[in-house]
C-alpha cells in the first residue's frame, strides 16, 4: 500500500531533551539542596530554643517588695493617718509667712501754694476809724430818709430798726431789717435811705475790719 500523504495541519513538534542534560539538572539540583542545608546548619542559633531559668525572688541582685506600712484602719490608702511628731533631736521644719508686698504708693501731684490773704482794703484817705470795734455814721454823710408820701397820706409812723454789716472801707455791704415798723413803706425808705451812708470802719488792733451796726431810724408826722 502507498502512504498516504499526511495533512499539513495535523503536523506537531516534539522536543525531547537528551538523556544526559537530565542527569546534569538532577546532579545540579541535589548539590543545591545539600549547599541549603549546610548553611542552615552552620548559621542557626544554639541559644535561640534555650530557655533560661527565672530568677527567685531570694537570689542575689533582686531586691524584695518592702512590707507593707501598719495601717489604723481608716482607710487603704493612708490618707487619714496622723503625721508622725519628729524624733527626739530633730527640728520640725518651720513654716516662715513673708508679709504681702504693700501695694505701690502712688505720687500725689504737689499741693498747690496756699493763697495769699486778700489784702484789708484801706478806708478813704481823711476817714478815721470807728473808737472801738462797732462802726459809727459818719457825721454829715448819714441823711435821713424821706418821708414816703403814701404812708404819710395814711397816717403811718413807727420805728424800724436796720442791721446794717460795714466793710472796712466804711460802705455798707449788706443791710437786713431787725425789727419792722409795720408798714412796708417805712422799712423800704429806711433801707434805701441807709444804702447811701458812710460809716466810721470798726477797728482790730489798729486795722479796719468788716462789722455789723444796729440803726433805728424812727418815722414820726407830728415833726
Amino acid at each position: 500500500m502507498s502512504a498516504s500523504p499526511q495533512d499539513p495541519s495535523d503536523s506537531h513538534f516534539v522536543f525531547r531533551l537528551p538523556r544526559k542534560a537530565l542527569q546534569i539538572v538532577g546532579i545540579a539540583a541535589g548539590v543545591g539542596f545539600l549547599l541549603f542545608l549546610l548553611a542552615w546548619w552552620l548559621g542557626r542559633d544554639d541559644g535561640f530554643y534555650t530557655v533560661e531559668p527565672t530568677a527567685k525572688a531570694g537570689d542575689a541582685g533582686v531586691e524584695a517588695l518592702p512590707a507593707p506600712l501598719p495601717g489604723d484602719g481608716d482607710g487603704a490608702s493612708g490618707l487619714e493617718e496622723p503625721r508622725q511628731p519628729a524624733a527626739a533631736g530633730e527640728e520640725a521644719p518651720a513654716v516662715v509667712e513673708t508679709a504681702p508686698m504693700p501695694p505701690p504708693v502712688e505720687e500725689m501731684p504737689p499741693a498747690p501754694p496756699p493763697a495769699a490773704p486778700a489784702a484789708t482794703p484801706a478806708p478813704p484817705a481823711g476817714v478815721a476809724l470807728a473808737p472801738g470795734d462797732v462802726p459809727a455814721p459818719i457825721p454829715g454823710r448819714n441823711p435821713p430818709p424821706e418821708y414816703p408820701t403814701r404812708a404819710m397820706r395814711r397816717g403811718d409812723t413807727g420805728t424800724v430798726t436796720l442791721r446794717v454789716t460795714v466793710g472796712a472801707d466804711g460802705v455798707p455791704t449788706d443791710i437786713e431789717i431787725a425789727d419792722r415798723s409795720g408798714s412796708r413803706d417805712l422799712d423800704r425808705a429806711a433801707i434805701e435811705a441807709v444804702r447811701r451812708w458812710r460809716f466810721r470802719p470798726a477797728q482790730r488792733n489798729g486795722q479796719p475790719v468788716a462789722a455789723s451796726v444796729d440803726i433805728p431810724i424812727t418815722f414820726d408826722l407830728q415833726r
